[in-house]
């Protein structure tokens, strides 16, 4: 029994010290998404979409809720938020190539499609991020007239 108190006060002095350490915030200046929606042109639905289920983890922009400011949550949602924005950022769409480009999108309709995104540890907390199957439709739709134009040349390296 002493053992158990022992690591029981040390467990809470672990997470009390945790506290102190904070991760840096996912917050952007001005408009973070500009080249990305001029270039891509998503229809109002998608751009709802978007923003309700995909950019808390793929732009330079998170809406964090109250419990992002406890330790160890808000170190599990920087890495995951690191970790989103390296597979796919929307604020950095004009830093893509014409080909990664496609790619993204390419991969953005797979996983859409699929269902695995966005994710269930996102959509267990924000049910209104589970994506209905008109929405899936749209924003497959979407994406792929997008990758249309790009095999045109349609749109901007």
């Amino acid at each position: 029994m002493k053992i158990l108190k022992k690591l029981l006060i040390l467990a809470l002095i672990a997470f009390v010290v945790m506290q102190f350490f904070r991760v840096d915030k996912n917050r952007a200046e001005g408009d973070y998404l500009a080249a990305f929606v001029a270039e891509t042109n998503p229809p109002d639905e998608v751009m709802q979409t978007l923003k309700t289920a995909c950019l808390d983890c793929h732009s330079n922009n998170t809406r964090y809720p109250w419990y992002a400011e406890v330790a160890p949550i808000s170190y599990w949602l920087a890495d995951h938020i690191d970790h989103g924005k390296g597979e796919l950022n929307f604020s950095e769409w004009d830093s893509y190539s014409k080909r990664r480009k496609d790619h993204k999108m390419e991969e953005l309709i797979e996983e859409v499609k699929k269902k695995h995104m966005p994710l269930d540890s996102y959509t267990w907390v924000h049910k209104d991020a589970v994506l209905s199957d008109a929405q899936i439709t749209a924003m497959v739709d979407w994406a792929e007239r997008y990758r249309a134009l790009l095999s045109l040349g349609d749109r901007p390296q």
